[in-house]
């Protein structure tokens, strides 16, 4: 029986096909990272950046923090004040869903029950993103994405 050489041949065709699968995959990965891109978070950069100094202040003076949490099939908000007390506030906007796709990104209607705001949902496993926009009553913003873990 002859022996089988290791000739140019073949290191030619490791070489290739080694490069063809990194290759392949790169391709693949940057296809999927564009295709399930939402888009612009805003229509002009430069000028959110002028303003984000003003907004931290605004955020700062309201003293706000956001707490969410899923039980018993309801999403829900805890928005206190410095002293931990229930704040209400003026008007509430927020689109929850997947920090990688907008396929599953829903508008919920929340409402506050004394405590803290409350809505119907149903969330697979796996990380969520609220973006939530609050205003008090004197007509200041509060804006913030408030991460949330669904276990599976």
């Amino acid at each position: 029986m002859a022996e089988r050489k290791f000739t140019g041949k073949h290191a030619l065709a490791v070489f290739v096909a080694s490069f063809g699968v990194i290759i392949t995959v790169n391709l693949v990965l940057a296809y999927s990272a564009v295709k399930t891109f939402p888009g612009l978070e805003v229509k002009n950069s430069y000028v959110a950046s002028q303003e984000f100094n003003e907004r931290l202040k605004e955020h700062q003076a309201l003293g706000w923090f956001i707490r969410a949490e899923i039980s018993g099939g309801l999403l829900i908000l805890h928005i206190t004040d410095q002293t931990g007390a229930p704040v209400k506030v003026a008007d509430l906007q927020a689109v929850v869903g997947r920090a990688t796709h907008v396929k599953d990104d829903f508008a919920p209607g929340f409402t506050f029950d004394g405590t803290a705001y409350a809505t119907p949902a149903s969330l697979g496993p796996g990380n969520w993103n609220i973006r939530l926009v609050a205003k008090d009553h004197s007509g200041a913003e509060f804006a913030q994405r408030v991460p949330l873990y669904v276990k599976g």
